[in-house]
C-alpha cells in the first residue's frame, strides 16, 4: 500500500477529526513531507482535506468520494482485493480478468466511476456516467453446479434490496428476474457471469456485475432511456448525503452472506412485482403474452401462456403490463 493509500485509510477513519502531521508521520513511518505530498495529490483528486498552520489534516465529513481505503472500513473481510478505476470499460470484463490472472479470489470485487462500455443482459450496453451511479462487479466462489446459477442473480436483487434499505431508507421493488425498480422506473441493473470448467460444466467463478443509478442527468440520458431509467434520489446534492463506500461496502457484505447457501430469499419474493400480472416475455425474435403465476424455489417463474398450459422460465426478457394485477 503506497503512503498515499495508507493516509487516505488514516483520514477515513477519523473523518471529520484533525490529525497533525507528526502524528500521521509517526503512524506510517514516513517523513511529515511525504505526507504533506500524498495530501496535496489526495486534494488533487477531489478529496476536501482542511489543513492549518500548526493544526494538522482532517478529511471534511461532506466528502463523499469512492476510495478503497473507505469501503475497506466497513467489509466484513477487509482483507478483500478492492480495485477500483476512475474509468473503465466494463467492471465485469476488469473483474473477469483478475480472476484469470490470479489477482483476485472469492469476495474481491472491482468498482468504478465511469464505464464506457458498461454491458446489461442480452447483449445490451449500460448507460455508465461519471459518478451518477454506482458500479461494481463482486467476484464468487461458488460451490454449486451451472444449474444453479439463477440464484445468484436473485441473491444479487436480494442483496442489493437490503443494502439500499438500510443504508439509504429506500425500499425497492424488484422484477424477476434481475432488476429493481423505485416508482415504476428501473434504478439497477444486474448482470451474472460465469467463468466455467469446461470438462465438468461447473461454475469456478460467477462474476455478479451490478449498477445503480445514484442520480439522472437528465441532459446526459439517452433519449431512449429517459422514460424508462429512474434514480435513488431526484439530484446530485441529494444523492450526495448516501455513503457511497458504505452502500458498496454493504452490497458486498449481505450478498458474500446471501450466497454461503443458495436459496431463494422471501424478500425477493415478497418484493417481486412480476407475479400476478399479465406479461409480455421476449425470447429473441419472438414475443408472447402470458400470465406469470409465482417464482419457484431454484428462481424461475411460473406462466400460464395463452393456451392455458403452464411452463417455466429460466431466461428471456419479461416486461409487466400496465394493467393491475387481478
Amino acid at each position: 500500500m503506497t503512503v498515499k493509500s495508507r493516509i487516505l485509510e488514516l483520514l477515513e477513519q477519523h473523518k471529520g477529526e484533525v490529525l497533525s502531521g507528526e502524528t500521521i508521520a509517526g503512524e506510517l513511518g514516513c517523513t511529515r513531507a511525504a505526507v504533506w505530498k500524498a495530501v496535496k495529490s489526495l486534494r488533487e483528486e477531489g478529496y476536501i482535506i482542511h489543513a492549518g498552520q500548526n493544526k494538522g489534516y482532517m478529511l471534511d465529513r461532506e466528502t463523499n468520494r469512492l476510495s478503497a481505503e473507505g469501503i475497506r472500513l466497513y467489509l466484513n473481510k477487509p482483507e478483500a482485493a478492492i480495485q477500483l478505476f476512475h474509468e473503465v470499460g466494463s467492471t465485469n470484463q476488469a473483474a473477469k480478468q483478475a480472476v484469470v490472472s490470479g489477482e483476485a479470489r472469492h469476495g474481491s470485487f472491482v468498482l468504478a466511476q465511469r464505464q464506457t462500455a458498461g454491458r446489461g443482459r442480452r447483449g445490451r450496453s449500460f448507460f455508465s456516467p461519471e459518478d451518477a451511479g454506482l458500479y461494481l462487479s463482486i467476484i464468487l466462489e461458488p460451490e454449486e453446479t451451472l444449474k444453479e446459477s439463477l440464484l445468484l442473480t436473485t441473491a444479487a436483487a436480494t442483496a442489493v434490496y437490503k443494502a439500499v434499505k438500510k443504508v439509504c431508507g429506500i425500499f425497492l421493488d424488484i422484477k424477476w428476474v434481475n432488476d429493481l425498480y423505485l416508482d415504476g422506473r428501473k434504478v439497477c441493473g444486474i448482470l451474472t457471469e460465469a467463468i466455467t470448467d469446461f470438462e465438468g460444466g461447473n461454475i469456478e467463478f460467477a462474476i455478479v456485475g451490478i449498477g445503480i443509478n445514484l442520480y439522472k442527468n437528465g441532459e446526459e440520458v439517452p433519449e431512449e432511456l429517459k422514460n424508462v431509467a429512474g434514480a435513488l434520489y431526484e439530484d446530485k446534492e441529494k444523492a450526495g448525503s448516501v455513503d457511497r463506500n458504505l452502500l458498496a461496502a454493504e452490497i458486498v457484505n449481505v450478498l458474500l452472506e446471501e450466497t454461503k447457501e443458495l436459496k431463494l430469499s422471501h424478500e425477493y419474493v415478497e418484493r417481486n412485482i412480476v407475479p400476478g400480472r399479465e406479461i409480455f416475455i421476449v425470447d429473441g425474435e419472438k414475443r408472447r403474452r402470458a400470465r406469470a403465476l409465482s417464482i419457484c424455489p431454484d428462481g424461475r417463474l411460473l406462466v400460464q401462456e395463452a393456451d392455458g398450459s403452464e411452463s417455466m422460465l429460466s431466461y428471456g426478457e419479461v416486461s409487466v403490463c400496465l394493467d393491475k394485477p387481478k
